[in-house]
């Protein structure tokens, strides 16, 4: 027997932000309370190979709040995806902005 070493994937390349600097983005979602909503928005993330630096999550009746906190993120990704989590039948609105200050101003789209 040996030990194997686990170790985390490098976060992929942004190839069309190659020279954006990265910043913290905060994504504020407001979905329908379904049992497979936060697996669906957070399975956008994993499949960037990132690791939310917060998760938060409040179920209000029939409306689940998210709050998810990425670090090292470049702005063009991060508004990729959350043009992703836009088109998620289940999500009502989406609130994308950087966490750090010399940043785009906040971005702000609710789905139909």
């Amino acid at each position: 027997m040996h030990a194997v070493e686990a170790s985390s994937p490098a976060p992929r390349v942004d190839a069309w932000a190659v020279n954006s600097a990265h910043c913290q983005v905060h994504y504020q979602i407001l979905a329908e309370a379904e049992p497979d909503v936060l697996c669906r928005v957070l399975n956008y993330f994993a499949l960037q190979f990132l690791v939310p630096r917060e998760v938060n999550v409040l179920r209000e009746d029939d409306v689940l709040a998210i709050d998810i906190v990425i670090d090292v993120l470049s702005w063009h990704r991060a508004q990729v995806i959350g043009e992703k989590l836009r088109n998620l039948i289940s999500v009502c609105s989406l609130e994308l902005r950087p966490t750090e200050l010399a940043r785009p101003q906040a971005v702000q789209a609710a789905s139909q």
